[in-house]
């Protein structure tokens, strides 16, 4: 048959992406009997910037969803986007110069929604490229009026298990993006700053030094604390400080939390510069004073430095502490400070009204639910477990932001009397539409006041199980997807994706959302830093695609051992085109030898030793690849894979096997047709195997030949390979060994003479703990590979050798 002399990747990828959209390759059954593996794969943000990261983590969950497809499992593999919250929000800012606060929030959110549109066209057509293998009829978004319902459900039940409460307490706030967020969302940045010595005057006028990092606090002092054991302070406890500059009187008291190491030993405490001053607030009842407003800038309260931001401000008021003499010294330092890990802004902590999910009395549970998981790799649940063992707020769901899923909440005007939505009315929007009762049932006010706020984005995400699930719509759904297989993410979301998606799931369910967890690590540069445009480090995965096709850039994600970061490095996508190319050339001269196959099973006793050998050593591949995947060591599969292929079945067997095609009436028609019954099933073996990493190139070689005698419409569609324990032949092997050996010999003598490997040579010695007759039985093979004239065989005893020996005589 007439064969393509090249491989076109370009063509390809765009043939078979059609060819598997037409035929539903990846369309999940439900009426299917099959078993059900299930995916919550990760929405990405909509965030306007396809990386290596995406490439990365999306190709090692593919890795899986093929894998267990072709495993004979009813894979339900949604896909969705995560396109609404503050990551748009900034995005759609940004890119068209507009702020949200500057314009009617109906005109935002159409903006946000055609911005976001946009770029979900071309993170869809990069997924459609990478080869993600998706039923794209599950696709949701979490603005779509599916997952608003569903995010608006959970926020109704929750709230009716007393699970959510709305309060005015203090919160952690950015001043950048204007809202409240979740203590997931703060960031720990190593920043250089001072520890300013300033003088606060005691009762009967002397000097009381404190260090602070923050002196534009002072107006918003309310005590002074030491260590109730620093005898310097001792005398002190119960008496008041004068704060410099703004003059009001503060209690000195004593706390164990005050660290006597820490600047001077004794701090002030301000509403609120960190969360030990929250700590001290409500354990001492202190009064309140707020001194910074939600944008980041000073108040009335300071006096007149009202108006300044809070970075101005901080070096007006230094300058005026010197100008008084009531700074003494500073002395630099580098310290933590938590950030918005959205804008990288300094985070303050503001007194505001907000809607909290009600869950610090869990933690155990949580930890337990933790330990139900299947962790792969499992030292990541340690990440888990950190992060619960350091909560210490409810979680914050609400956001002071535009587009976002509504709170489905009203208020009675008179006493604040929240009235929920009706389940029939969702999704919906207070600010558009009306409650479902006309009279306030605890009050029977008439007049309501709409919920402003959004839920954080994260209480949707949160969701995804449920929204895949479809969660209280669709019981059939529900019952047999519920709790999922699998969730593929990567490490740094534990705390954010993770974390909230066991919330969730406890909170309504009691159950996990999924049974196996698999932690991904990040694509980086090739110095192992992490890629970022201000870097400029950055590599398109695009590009690589262009240069070198979809299946190197996936060959180059599987090469990292599950959950750890990989460098990007070239050199591992070229040697992905060198795989390419040798499937290629394998496919292509199997499909040459097969001609006149007839596709039958022959009898395990027909095969030749060496065939026997060869069907060993791949099941072998099989077993130890299959392993490899079921626990989602996708490198160690390809790893395996690629062993069978190159070493054992390229680089030997073939290079064997070759000479009962060129020259069939020497070794008999029925060696040949042992060889071509391997041939079939060793190359449609690897094509699968390899299958799961390079989509596009074993569909293309299984379509060469295969499929029409396998009679089936894609390699990924079909069934992995079978591993039978009875296959596996020691002895077979051991006769594979000496072959080997004998092989390898004559190619070292002929390389070493500068000779070419086909010249003949007049003798081979081999040297064996075999038998006479095992030699025999591959003498033909072993003269055919070494172009040998004569072989002398010797059999020696076993304690005498500890391998076969074999020289060379030209």
């Amino acid at each position: 048959m007439e064969l393509p002399k090249h491989y076109d990747e370009k063509a390809a990828e765009i043939r078979w992406q059609k060819h598997w959209e037409e035929k539903g390759i990846y369309r999940f059954d439900i009426n299917s009997e099959k078993e059900i593996y299930s995916i919550d794969t990760p929405p990405p943000t909509i965030s306007g910037f396809i990386h290596m990261g995406h490439a990365f983590s999306y190709s090692q969950a593919d890795f899986i969803a093929r894998f267990q497809r072709m495993n004979n499992k009813n894979v339900f593999y949604p896909f969705g986007f995560d396109d609404n919250g503050l990551a748009t929000e900034r995005l759609v800012e940004k890119e068209r110069k507009i702020r949200a606060s500057m314009m009617s929030r109906d005109e935002f959110i159409k903006i946000c929604l055609e911005v976001s549109d946009k770029y979900k066209l071309q993170f869809r057509e990069f997924w459609g490229r990478l080869g993600l293998s998706c039923d794209w009829s599950l696709l949701y978004s979490t603005i779509d009026d599916w997952c608003r319902k569903t995010s608006q459900r959970s926020f109704i039940e929750l709230y009716n298990l007393g699970r959510e409460y709305r309060k005015e307490s203090p919160t952690m706030w950015c001043p950048e993006c204007q809202t409240a967020i979740a203590q997931v969302e703060l960031e720990d940045r190593e920043l250089d700053s001072h520890f300013n010595n300033i003088v606060f005057k005691l009762e009967d006028g002397s000097d009381l030094i404190i260090a602070t990092t923050r002196p534009e606090l002072l107006p918003a002092c309310v005590a002074v604390f030491a260590h109730p054991d620093d005898e310097r302070y001792k005398a002190l406890f119960n008496k008041t400080a004068k704060v410099p500059l703004f003059g009001q009187d503060v209690p000195i008291l004593p706390d164990a939390r005050a660290d006597p190491e820490k600047g001077t030993g004794i701090v002030m405490c301000c509403t609120f510069g960190d969360q030990t001053d929250m700590q001290w607030y409500h354990a001492h009842k202190l009064p309140l004073r707020i001194a910074i407003t939600r944008d980041g800038r000073m108040n009335d309260l300071a006096g007149r430095f009202q108006g300044k931001k809070i970075k101005e401000a901080r070096g007006l008021i230094i300058e005026e502490l010197k100008r008084q003499s009531l700074l003494t010294s500073q002395q630099p330092i580098r310290h933590t400070v938590n950030v918005h890990e959205r804008c990288g802004t300094e985070v303050e902590i503001l007194v505001t009204k907000q809607w909290f999910i009600e869950y610090l009395d869990l933690k155990e549970q949580f930890l337990e639910q933790g330990r139900k998981l299947r962790w792969y790799p499992p030292h990541m649940k340690v990440r888990y477990d950190n992060w619960i063992a350091g909560l210490q707020w409810d979680w914050c769901i609400s956001r002071q932001r535009y587009f976002g899923v509504p709170f489905p909440v009203w208020y009675c005007k008179d006493h604040e009397h929240v009235v929920l939505a009706s389940d029939r009315q969702l999704p919906v929007d207070p600010l558009k539409d009306r409650p479902p009762v006309d009279k306030c049932p605890y009050c029977g006010c008439g007049e309501f006041i709409p919920e402003k706020d959004i839920l954080d984005t994260w209480a949707t995400s949160s969701l995804t199980p449920q929204i895949n699930c479809r969660w209280m719509d669709d019981e059939v759904m529900w019952k047999r997807l519920y709790p999922m297989s699998l969730r593929p993410q990567a490490h740094d979301i534990i705390t954010f994706w993770l974390f909230n998606t066991v919330v969730k799931s406890y909170l309504h369910s009691k159950s996990l959302p999924w049974k196996d967890v698999m932690i991904s690590g990040h694509g980086l540069d090739s110095q192992g830093e992490k890629m970022s445009k201000s870097k400029g480090n950055v590599v398109q995965p695009q590009a690589v695609i262009e240069k070198y096709s979809a299946d190197c850039l996936r060959y180059w994600a599987a090469g990292s051992k599950l959950g750890d970061d990989l460098p990007y490095l070239e050199k591992d996508v070229v040697t992905g085109k060198k795989v390419i190319t040798k499937l290629w050339n394998a496919t292509k001269f199997a499909i040459m030898n097969l001609d006149g196959y007839n596709h039958m099973e022959l009898p395990y006793q027909k095969l030749t030793q060496l065939d026997r050998w060869l069907m060993s050593e791949m099941h072998k591949a099989i077993r130890d690849s299959t392993e490899a995947f079921h626990n989602y060591e996708y490198a160690k599969a390809r790893a395996f894979a690629e062993h069978f292929f190159f070493q054992v079945f390229c680089d030997n067997y073939l290079e064997i096997v070759k000479d009962r095609f060129y020259n069939t009436p020497q070794h008999g028609e029925d060696a040949k047709r042992s060889a071509q019954y391997v041939l079939y099933n060793a190359s449609l073996t690897v094509l699968k195997l390899l299958a799961p990493i390079m989509p596009y190139i074993t569909e293309e070689c299984y379509h060469l030949y295969f499929a029409a005698k396998e009679g089936c419409d894609s390699v990924h569609a079909s069934r992995w390979p079978f591993y039978s324990k009875d296959m596996l032949n020691s002895h077979a092997e051991q006769i594979g060994r000496m072959v080997l050996a004998a092989v390898e010999a004559a190619r070292k003598a002929k390389t070493a003479k500068n000779l070419s490997l086909k010249a003949p040579i007049k003798c081979l010695d081999i040297k064996s703990k075999l038998s006479e007759a095992d030699f025999k039985s591959v003498e033909k093979d072993i003269k055919g590979a070494t172009s040998a004239e004569s072989i002398i065989f010797e059999q020696i005893p076993h304690e005498s050798l500890l391998d076969n020996v074999c020289s060379t005589f030209f």
